[in-house]
């Protein structure tokens, strides 16, 4: 598993992995970057569009879900990446921006990714 630092964009074309809500509006934070960056469409808010990755963390009012509502996006995601494994993912710090979830409450959601996958610093020490 790769990490890199938190803020920063993938370089060498990698999916970027973001916090979204199930409206698909993607119009803050790292979903603002997924839409104007890497093309993840307006609308969807679940899944790959573009060359970016929408794991759900509000809902369609843009409230926060619970967190075992969000684990299934992840374990969702979690399994997409494992049968893309030729596909790499930088995964943002989903849910630990506007959602308002602390790392040590999402980051170990995320166990069981692969070696295709950079995830921020600060998550390491949850998934090893």
């Amino acid at each position: 598993m790769k990490t890199h630092i938190d803020g920063s964009h993938p370089l060498h074309g990698e999916i970027f992995v973001f916090g979204s809500n199930l409206a698909g509006v993607h119009g803050a934070g790292a979903a603002k970057a997924a839409r104007n960056i890497y093309g993840a469409r307006l609308g969807t808010g679940v899944g790959m569009t573009g060359r970016a990755y929408a794991i759900p963390t509000k809902d369609h009012h843009i409230k926060t879900l619970p967190i075992d509502e969000i684990a299934v996006y992840v374990e969702q995601f979690v399994a997409f990446t494992q049968e893309k494994n030729d596909m790499e993912f930088f995964i943002t710090r989903v849910g630990c921006g506007l959602a308002g979830y602390k790392d040590e409450q999402i980051a170990p959601l995320f166990k069981g990714i692969g070696n295709n996958c950079s995830v921020p610093e600060q998550w390491i020490k949850y998934l090893t």
